[in-house]
């Protein structure tokens, strides 16, 4: 049997830690034999977790850390004096080669953070950025960047743009991917400064599909298939995208509710609703890479349930196989007329 894809897990990241943690890394080892999961963190509460299942015993081992990073905590100062948190000793396994992957529900600022001080950026990537799958009416698109790069610049959402578009292509497997960047208008006359400088750049981008200017309210519909933006309004459009698909969801089961007739109608159309809602749930497509790294770091939801942690684990298996981080190296050794910068 080939080697295993290592997953670096922080057990102690989250809501919902260490619980639906460790049971999301249970059943990911129980759907594929390819992947071994280091769950990191206090070992007592993994074990106490972890006699509660029956799994493969080779593919999960506990790594002992002491401290936890909390979500308010100042993130430099976090990844600097807590060497023995959870966060900073899986990132580790993956900065000295023991492990693949790293994954966390836990603070987004110290796994930002501790991605670029520990296990550091490909060679000619200048900034890192988030980039999450969002649900569309035909499939899934990647927002890129959602959270790491608020003050970007134009030859920064150009690798954004390139990134985005190895990974759609040989992760999601979406042959020559459409790549569009958010603006306020269809024009190429209209945008903020930012959008405007980096419109002509991807224009005549070779490397990519570049298909022009999308507007948010088109992103659902599968207007393009790397949705390129600087951090703030990437955050903006996943956030406000999770509000209204829970609300959505929530005045559904509330009409549903009003009458007898409406509530056996809502029975004859449960199943197939459910499957409907499935394919448009964020949890099902797992976290967020953080692309241009030397070893791969993903970002998942600090409310994640055990299906999220599972699909982040998993979609690590393709992130490897395919060789991400070597396509990624290959495309920056070859860019064409974007200068790069530290």
């Amino acid at each position: 049997m080939a080697e295993f894809v290592k997953v670096a897990l922080d057990a102690m990241g989250g809501d919902n830690a260490p619980h639906e943690i460790v049971k999301g890394a249970i059943d990911a080892v129980k759907e594929s034999n390819k992947v071994k999961v280091f769950l990191v963190g206090k070992e007592d509460a993994i074990q106490a977790e972890l006699a509660k299942y029956t799994y493969p015993a080779d593919q999960i081992e506990v790594v002992h850390a002491t401290e936890i990073i909390e979500m308010a905590e100042p993130p430099v100062m976090a990844i600097r004096k807590k060497k023995d948190s959870s966060i900073v000793r899986a990132m580790n396994l993956v900065k000295d080669g023991t492990c693949d992957a790293y994954v966390s529900a836990g603070s987004t600022g110290a796994t930002l953070v501790g991605g670029q001080v520990i296990v550091g950026r490909i060679k000619g990537v200048e900034r890192p950025p988030l980039a999450p799958l969002i649900p569309t009416v035909d499939g899934c698109a990647l927002l890129i960047d959602c959270g790491a790069n608020v003050d970007a610049r134009a030859s920064h959402l150009v690798q954004f743009a390139k990134m985005g578009s190895v990974y759609m292509e040989h992760v999601m497997h979406v042959k020559n991917p459409r790549v569009g960047i958010v603006n306020i208008g269809a024009e190429e006359e209209k945008g903020n400064a930012l959008v405007k400088e980096t419109f002509p750049l991807l224009k005549n981008c070779p490397d990519i599909n570049f298909i022009g200017s999308v507007e948010a309210r088109d992103i659902p519909y599968g207007a393009c298939d790397v949705v390129v933006c600087e951090a703030f309004v990437g955050n903006v459009i996943l956030k406000m995208y999770e509000g209204v698909g829970a609300a959505l969801i929530s005045k559904v089961k509330q009409g549903m509710m009003t009458s007898l007739r409406s509530k056996i109608g809502a029975l004859l159309v449960k199943p197939a609703l459910k499957q409907t809602l499935k394919g448009f749930s964020v949890e099902e497509y797992g976290g967020a890479p953080m692309l241009g790294l030397k070893g791969l770091v993903v970002k998942t939801h600090g409310s994640s349930n055990s299906i999220e942690i599972k699909n982040s684990i998993l979609q690590c298996i393709s992130f490897k196989e395919q060789r991400i981080n070597e396509k990624i190296k290959e495309m920056i050794d070859n860019q064409d007329g974007v200068p790069v910068t530290e």
